[in-house]
Order: C-alpha cells, then sequence, then structure tokens
C-alpha cells in the first residue's frame, strides 16, 4: 500500500461524504474509522475533509492541481472497495502531472 504515502505528491485536497446513519454509508463510516488516521499520520499536510451530513450519499472526492476534481459514489461498496477506489484516484493524480 505505498500508494496511501502518494495522496499528498498527487492530490491537493480529499474530501469524503457521507450519511451518520444510513445504511448506504456503512462502509464509507467504517473506512474512514478505520484509515483516516494512518492517512493523515502518511500525509500530514494534506486537507482530507470529513463531511458528514443527513441523507447524504457517500461520495469521494479528489483535488488535483489546476482545481481538477474527481469523485466517485461510494454507494454498494464494501471498504476494500472503497480503497480501492481512493488508490485509483491517487493513481489518476500521478497521470495527470505527467
Amino acid at each position: 500500500m505505498a500508494w496511501r504515502g502518494q495522496l499528498s505528491k498527487n492530490l491537493k485536497e480529499l474530501r469524503v461524504l457521507f450519511c451518520q446513519t444510513s445504511p448506504a454509508s456503512s462502509s464509507t463510516r467504517a473506512f474512514v474509522e478505520k484509515n483516516y488516521k494512518d492517512l493523515k499520520k502518511a500525509n500530514p499536510k494534506l486537507p482530507i475533509l470529513i463531511r458528514e451530513c443527513s441523507g447524504t450519499e457517500p461520495q469521494l472526492w479528489a483535488r488535483y492541481d489546476m482545481g481538477v476534481e474527481r469523485g466517485i459514489r461510494l454507494e454498494g461498496m464494501t471498504e476494500t472497495q472503497i480503497s480501492k477506489a481512493l488508490e485509483e484516484l491517487v493513481k489518476a493524480g500521478a497521470s495527470l502531472k505527467s
């Protein structure tokens, strides 16, 4: 999982949106609870924003250079799939730089 240390090199900001109580957001909540600390430790200067709002569908947003943003809907995904989606966003950021 070396890509986790690449977040701050390839992203300007990471946002995670989800509902505090919705079953559709349960995997996203679990992902944040289990991974936020390690992600922040590996990328201390990267803004990782956690946005909880009632009724919000779970989403993951990455902001890159020049204000480019990409988002992924997380509804129905497992924690492993969410991790893979984040990895893809990091790799997309690397490809935007080249």
